[in-house]
């Protein structure tokens, strides 16, 4: 039976200080790179989120020991050729695109096949992205209708290094030609439009053999086979993409203040800041510090008084793909029409999240013009439901960012709302209602 929320009051002002939960893009890299490292890593403030841990177990079949403790998870790593390659494997990357995209890099020179599976989700999302460039590689795939999962990984012990143009701005997809380079004689070169840059950092820190040039759209990378990686102990900054949902819903509340405490602002990941910012928002880091080649800060929010429309330039979508759903709630409170475009990469998420938007926007009463990468919001600074508004949402393929961003909305706007599959925050953020409850005391 689906669990339901509802949400009948709007949310009160409020002042606080909060912490959310560490950042699942470097948890994932963080437990995968400690498997390969020679000896023994801890991590403090691992998400213990779905996705995290279906990368635990992922590395525990390839016979890698785990330790978890409330505070601390040491991972046991055997050096970069020392994963076990079990007959018949089968890894479960369940909701996480990045476990099942990035692992598959880290098995192309696997003896034996490995079958790697997703959730209903996953299992809709386009894999021959990954498979395509990696096939260049040598490994041999077998995809269901050439794309999706469930495929089967067929490794190689003949490897040769690859020239490749990764021209979506996805992270995923480069971090994991990223780890198959690790895997190979000779230098891997990638011409990768600008993505978040986690797997180049990490790497960097671990003094890898790994060059980046930076230009202005795309970033060449030159990746050489790695001999050995040291352990790596990380006190893992707290997650952006989570910290967005309390950014927003602060913005949206007029005499409103939070401060969010130690979160990675990576340059990459900081897109949200920007455009809200050129929106009116008011936003500041404090206590920046550098910590093993991220960015980590404090951010204060204050509730704003006047929000202004944006015609958001492309080259900020990359900064904020996984905050979208929840900006484009600014935009339905700001003063004119917002514009956002090149926004495909949408629809390749957990959910057509595109669709999602022009629903929910539909169901606040806000005008939008969509297409399948665009789309246009007629704000409107005085959007305020009326209590008998019912709003329901559900069937959106268990996506917790659906999910979150109508918790926010219902929160910001009014209405009485049924938010089905409560669920579905598991994947990435647990105790994100818990952090809600404690904003309304």
């Amino acid at each position: 039976m689906s669990k339901i929320v509802n949400i009948k009051n709007k949310i009160k002002n409020f002042k606080k200080i909060i912490t959310v939960p560490g950042d699942k893009s470097l948890s994932i890299r963080w437990v995968l790179f400690a498997s390969l490292a020679n000896g023994t890593s801890k991590a403090k403030n691992l998400l213990m989120s779905e996705d995290v841990l279906a990368a635990i177990k992922a590395i525990k079949k390839l016979g890698i020991k785990i330790v978890i403790k409330k505070k601390e998870c040491k991972i046991f790593g055997k050096g970069i050729d020392g994963y076990k390659y079990k007959k018949n494997l089968t890894i479960d990357a369940q909701n996480s695109g990045t476990l099942g995209r990035l692992i598959l890099g880290l098995l192309i020179n696997s003896p034996e096949p490995i079958k790697l599976v997703g959730d209903k989700s996953l299992s809709k999302r386009d894999f021959k992205r990954v498979s395509d460039p990696l096939s260049k590689f040598g490994t041999k795939f077998k995809l269901r209708d050439n794309k999706f999962l469930p495929l089967k990984i067929y490794g190689s012990s003949k490897l040769k290094p690859i020239k490749y143009l990764e021209n979506k701005g996805s992270a995923q997809c480069k971090s994991s030609i990223i780890f198959a380079g690790m895997r190979t004689y000779g230098t891997t070169i990638i011409k990768a439009k600008k993505s978040r840059n986690h797997t180049e950092l990490l790497s960097k820190h671990l003094k890898l053999p790994i060059s980046i040039k930076s230009g202005k759209k795309f970033d060449e990378i030159k990746i050489k086979k790695v001999k050995k990686i040291n352990t790596l102990n990380y006190d893992i900054p707290s997650d952006i993409s989570s910290s967005a949902f309390f950014i927003v819903l602060t913005v949206l509340l007029k005499n409103s203040e939070l401060i969010i405490k130690n979160v990675n602002i990576n340059p990459s990941r900081v897109g949200i800041i920007t455009i809200l910012k050129k929106m009116g928002a008011d936003i500041i880091f404090k206590k920046i510090k550098n910590y093993k080649g991220e960015k980590k800060a404090d951010i204060k929010v204050v509730g704003a008084k006047n929000l202004k429309a944006i015609n958001c330039p492309p080259h900020l979508n990359s900064g904020a793909i996984d905050e979208f759903l929840v900006i484009f709630l600014v935009a339905a409170k700001a003063k004119g029409v917002s514009y956002f475009k090149n926004l495909g990469e949408l629809n390749h998420k957990e959910s057509p999240r595109l669709k999602w938007a022009e629903k929910i926007l539909k169901n606040l009463g806000v005008r939008t013009i969509t297409t399948n990468d665009s789309i246009k919001i007629y704000g409107n600074p005085n959007l305020n439901l009326k209590f008998n508004k019912k709003i329901t949402i559900k069937n959106y393929l268990k996506d917790h960012r659906v999910f979150m961003t109508s918790i926010i909305a219902a929160l910001s706007f009014g209405g009485t709302w049924n938010i089905h599959d409560k669920d579905s925050i598991n994947t990435s953020f647990p105790n994100f209602l818990k952090i809600i409850d404690d904003l309304k005391k």
